[in-house]
């Protein structure tokens, strides 16, 4: 009797385990935590501070909230949210990114934050603990997706807002052409010479080659049991922020 098949996941262009996707994603943030945040500047132009602005804008926190931020790693996200007064945790699998969040937060003097090792797939918070949850540029590098988005919504409150701005699929056919030149060619360059390693950065390319389209993304969402799920396209889907509803 023959053997089933062994399951395989994306690691960026690659077929490989569940748990060898966890450990080289693991490895991938453990390198780059230290210069994560300059090479999100390097690589965006600076574009990506104004995407989190305008995500934060939608997701509206207000003072005395509950809010996870999953995949928070360095506090970016965190640190807007904590400017309306909402009680913020920032969970993150990797301990790395954690610790580089925890310095930034000490330097700009913003404390009341939690901070929390925590795998995406499988949190350890109570059913109905937060009023809304939070994920950027982070979903594309879980291993398990689906899994993840139900333990998003098993976490929320009745009427809890989800909210993930990630990468996605550009629509402007000619300026699609030139992203996918500059991202394939340029970035692993500039994270070769800035952060000290190109392969952690072409995965990080190829991981968003390899995350589903906006559509196949908010599907994914509804039926993980969310309702009114909705997709805001930044830059003809260069980025894109997804949202929905506990009801």
């Amino acid at each position: 009797m023959s053997e089933p098949p062994t399951q395989t996941v994306s690691y960026g262009f690659q077929e490989v385990t569940p748990d060898e996707k966890t450990r080289r994603v693991t490895s991938v943030f453990e390198r780059v935590a230290r210069r994560y945040d300059l090479m999100n500047d390097l690589m965006s132009g600076g574009l990506h501070r104004g995407w989190k602005d305008a995500f934060v804008r939608m997701v509206r926190p207000r003072a005395g909230e509950a809010i996870l931020d999953m995949a928070g790693g360095t506090g970016d996200i965190a640190f807007r949210l904590a400017r309306a007064g909402a009680s913020v945790t920032v969970a993150d699998i990797n301990p790395a990114m954690l610790g580089v969040g925890r310095q930034r937060a000490e330097k700009r003097g913003i404390d009341g934050l939690t901070w929390s090792e925590q795998n995406a797939e499988v949190l350890t918070f109570a059913d109905a603990s937060f009023d809304a949850y939070t994920i950027a540029f982070g979903i594309r590098t879980v291993t398990d997706i689906p899994a993840a988005l139900r333990e998003a919504h098993r976490v929320l409150k009745f009427g809890g807002r989800f909210f993930c701005l990630e990468f996605s699929t550009m629509e402007w056919p000619g300026v699609a052409r030139l992203y996918d030149e500059y991202s394939h060619r340029v970035v692993p360059r500039i994270g070769k010479v800035v952060a000290r390693d190109e392969e952690a950065y072409r995965y990080l390319v190829e991981s968003i080659r390899r995350f589903p389209p906006m559509t196949e993304f908010k599907a994914m969402i509804a039926t993980a049991g969310f309702k009114q799920v909705s997709v805001r396209p930044i830059l003809g889907g260069l980025v894109a922020i997804h949202s929905g509803w506990k009801a």
